[in-house]
């Protein structure tokens, strides 16, 4: 089974239509800074280890930033047969260039912003540390080839890693698929 893609304007009239399941497989942090309302929180992270979460129904429209996770999501969701995967071409930044309504909830600063400021105090300390330690200049070094990596491939282990830390999980008593 493959899975099929739609414009964001087909996914507005769906959501219209009142019978569209939309899940959002980015991380909490991302979710709660721009998000669809009505759509469901179920990261990458957590659809890997377990794709019946999305149930084994019919349609499920799936959205991340620009599409790369969808992709990702869809094909695990066909490898595992169930649910009818459409990924939503562009993802959130397409759906907000299109100019349709987002939702924005209160959480911790945005994931993007988080690795900057990891990275610039990781190549801040690894520059005055040098100062004391001879070598210690290689994490500034490291931190700078981490972040040219990121770029080309449009991966980030950092997002990644700062994503599993606790500010930047579900709250107890918040349910991530409010709006559903």
């Amino acid at each position: 089974m493959s899975y099929s893609t739609c414009s964001v304007d087909a996914l507005k009239r769906q959501l219209e239509g009142g019978s569209c399941c939309l899940v959002d497989v980015r991380e909490y942090p991302e979710y709660v800074e721009s998000h669809i309302p009505g759509s469901r929180l179920i990261p990458l992270g957590e659809l890997r280890k377990n794709p019946g979460l999305v149930g084994n129904g019919g349609e499920v429209f799936l959205l991340c930033r620009t599409g790369r996770r969808a992709r990702e999501a869809a094909e695990l969701l066909c490898a595992h047969g169930g649910a009818k995967a459409v990924v939503v071409e562009g993802g959130i930044e397409a759906w907000k260039h299109a100019g349709y309504p987002t939702r924005r909830e209160r959480g911790p600063i945005s994931l993007e912003r988080q690795v900057r400021i990891a990275a610039g105090a990781l190549v801040t300390i690894g520059l005055l540390l040098d100062t004391v330690l001879p070598g210690a200049r290689l994490l500034s070094y490291f931190v700078g080839a981490g972040l040219i990596f990121a770029g080309v491939t449009n991966t980030c282990a950092m997002g990644l890693l700062l994503a599993k830390l606790p500010w930047n999980r579900p709250r107890a008593g918040i349910d991530s698929s409010a709006g559903q």
